[in-house]
C-alpha cells in the first residue's frame, strides 16, 4: 500500500521530487530498510547522505536529501529539501494531519516504552493500530513515527521523551494527541534539571499538544502529581488519575506477583475488575490501569482492552523474563533471567529489585545447593551532581535484603558496591567486558538473575553472555 507519492511528499515537505515514485514506508537506517521505503538521509552521528547509494541499491523508492551525493545516476529518485530533519518534521505533521486516527501520547521518567507497547496490545483487534517502534521518542523519532502512519489508521500511539528542558512541548504539538498519559516522574536527567519538580513541569508540557477537549491520564501517587494536574487543567483537559491511592479514578486494590504473571484487583471508577499481565511486577499493573483509562478515552472497548492486557509481556530489555537451559540433558539445569538492561534510574531499579526479591529460586539443582537471587547492575546515567549518593542509597532499598549477591558494573556503581554489606558484595568492574569472561562462574542452575543498567552501561552484553550459556526459552512459553 502506498504511503507517500512523490507529489504528496514534495507538497508536505516543500521539496522537489526528481522523478515520480511511490513509497510504502519511511526509513532512516539502511540496515533495516525495506524495498519501497523512502530513505531519509538524516545528518546525525553519521551523515545519511553517505548511504543514499546503498539505500537505492537495496530497493529504496527514493531518498530525501538536502544535496545530491556524488556517484548517483542522473535519474536517481530523490526528494530534494532544504534541510533533512525539518523536512522530516513537516512530513510527520502532514502524516498526522491527513488521518482521522485517535491519537495517544505517552511520556514519563520510567516505563514509557513498555506502557506504549501495553497500549498497543490493549487496542489490538479494535481497529488499525500504529505505534512507535522501539523507543523512537525524540526529535527525529516522533516525526518519523508520524510520517510512517498510514492514512487509514484508527488508533496511533506516540511515545515522547526528553533529555533537556523544552523538548516535549514541540513534539506534543506535532503529535496533537487526543489523550496524553504520564507514567511517572522520577530523578532522571538531573544533569539538565535543577530538581524533580523541573522534570515534572517538562513532562507536563505534553498537555500543551492536546487536541481541544482532550484527556490527561496522570499518575496520582506522586509528590509532583499536583504539578501535573495543574498543567492539565491549564490545557483544558479532562483529568483521570491512576495509581494506588484512594483518590485515583483507576485504583489498584491488590496485586500478587506469581511465576511469570501479576494478577490483582482494581477499581475503575465504580467498577471492580480483575486484572492480569503476563509478566512480574506491581509497577506493570499500575501502568495497566493508566493504559485502560487511555484506551477508553480513545473510544476503544474497555473490556476487550482488559482481556488483551492479560497476555501482555514487556519488550526485550525492559523486564523480560526468560528461562536459560544450561544443560538440556539434565532435568532442572536452568536459571531464570530478568532482562532489564535498557534503562535504569533509582525508581525503575527499585521496581526491578522488588520483582527479583519476589522471584522463586530452586534448590538442589546446581553447583551451589541453594538457588540464589543475583543482581548484576550497571551505572545509572544522567543523575546529576548527586549521582554517587543516589547509587549508594540503593543499598538501603527494602528489596535488597532478599538478594544473595549484587555484582556492580561501572564507575558510578562502585558507590553501591562499597555501600553493600560484605556478605552481599559481589564483583565490581569498571567495564562490562571485564565481567563477561566470568559469566559461567557468576550464575548457576536454580538462580534468578536480574541484569539492569542504563543503555550506556552496556550490561546488555552480559544478558547475551548469560543466554549463550545455554538455550534460551521465554518464560511466557510455560503455562501460567
Amino acid at each position: 500500500m502506498t504511503l507517500w507519492t512523490a507529489a504528496d511528499a514534495a507538497t508536505a515537505t516543500g521539496g522537489r521530487a526528481t522523478t515520480g515514485w511511490s513509497a510504502t514506508g519511511v526509513s532512516i537506517d539502511t540496515r533495516t530498510l525495506k524495498p519501497g521505503d523512502l530513505f531519509v538521509a538524516l545528518e546525525a552521528a553519521r551523515d545519511g547522505h553517505d548511504f543514499v547509494a546503498q539505500a537505492l541499491e537495496k530497493g529504496a523508492a527514493a531518498a530525501m536529501v538536502s544535496r545530491i551525493p556524488e556517484g548517483l545516476a542522473e535519474d536517481a529518485p530523490l526528494l530534494l529539501v532544504d534541510e533533512v530533519l525539518p523536512a522530516l518534521e513537516r512530513l510527520g505533521i502532514a502524516g498526522r494531519a491527513r488521518t482521522r486516527a485517535r491519537v495517544a501520547a505517552i511520556t514519563g521518567s520510567v516505563g514509557k516504552t513498555s506502557t506504549k507497547e501495553m497500549l498497543r496490545a490493549a487496542l489490538e483487534g479494535q481497529g488499525r493500530v500504529h505505534a512507535a517502534e522501539a523507543s523512537y521518542n525524540n526529535h527525529w523519532g516522533v516525526p518519523l513515527t508520524l510520517a510512517r502512519m498510514p492514512a487509514d489508521t484508527d488508533f496511533a500511539v506516540i511515545e515522547i521523551g526528553m533529555n533537556h528542558p523544552g523538548e516535549i512541548a514541540p513534539l506534543a504539538r506535532m503529535a496533537r494527541p487526543h489523550v496524553a498519559m504520564i507514567t511517572t516522574v522520577a530523578a532522571v536527567h538531573l544533569e539538565a534539571f535543577e530538581n524533580v519538580e523541573g522534570i515534572a513541569r517538562e513532562k507536563a508540557a505534553i498537555f500543551e499538544g492536546l487536541e481541544p477537549g482532550g484527556c490527561a491520564v496522570v499518575n496520582g501517587d506522586l509528590p509532583t502529581s499536583p504539578i501535573l494536574r495543574a498543567a492539565a487543567r491549564a490545557a483544558g483537559a479532562r483529568i483521570i488519575g491512576f495509581g494506588n491511592g484512594v483518590s485515583n479514578h483507576h485504583r489498584l486494590k491488590e496485586a500478587h506477583v506469581r511465576d511469570g504473571v501479576t494478577v490483582g484487583r482494581a477499581r475503575l471508577w465504580r467498577t471492580e475488575v480483575s486484572l492480569k499481565v503476563a509478566t512480574e511486577g506491581r509497577h506493570f499493573m499500575v501502568n495497566a490501569l493508566g493504559v485502560i483509562a487511555v484506551a477508553q478515552a480513545l473510544g476503544a472497548d474497555r473490556a476487550r482492552a482488559i482481556c488483551n492486557l492479560s497476555a501482555w509481556a514487556p519488550p526485550a530489555g525492559r523486564g523480560t523474563r526468560e528461562t536459560v537451559v544450561l544443560d538440556p540433558a539434565r532435568d532442572g539445569e536452568t536459571l531464570e533471567l530478568i532482562d532489564d538492561a535498557f534503562n535504569a534510574n533509582p525508581t525503575s531499579l527499585s521496581a526491578a529489585l522488588a520483582v527479583l526479591a519476589a522471584a522463586q529460586t530452586r534448590d538442589g539443582v546446581g553447583r551451589v545447593h541453594r538457588g540464589r537471587r543475583i543482581a548484576i547492575l550497571g551505572d545509572m546515567l544522567e543523575l546529576g551532581p548527586r549521582e554517587r549518593e543516589m547509587h549508594a542509597e540503593m543499598a538501603a532499598d527494602p528489596s535488597m535484603a532478599a538478594l544473595r549477591t549484587v555484582h556492580c558494573v561501572g564507575p558510578r556503581m562502585r558507590a553501591l558496591h562499597e555501600a553493600l554489606p560484605d556478605a552481599q558484595r559481589g564483583r565490581w568492574v569498571e567495564k562490562v567486558e571485564e565481567l563477561i569472561p566470568e559469566t559461567a562462574r557468576l550464575v548457576d542452575s536454580g538462580d534468578v538473575v536480574l541484569v539492569k543498567g542504563s543503555k550506556g552501561s552496556h550490561v546488555s552484553r552480559l544478558v547475551d553472555a548469560i543466554r549463550k550459556l545455554g538455550q534460551r526459552t521465554l518464560s511466557g512459553d510455560k503455562e501460567a
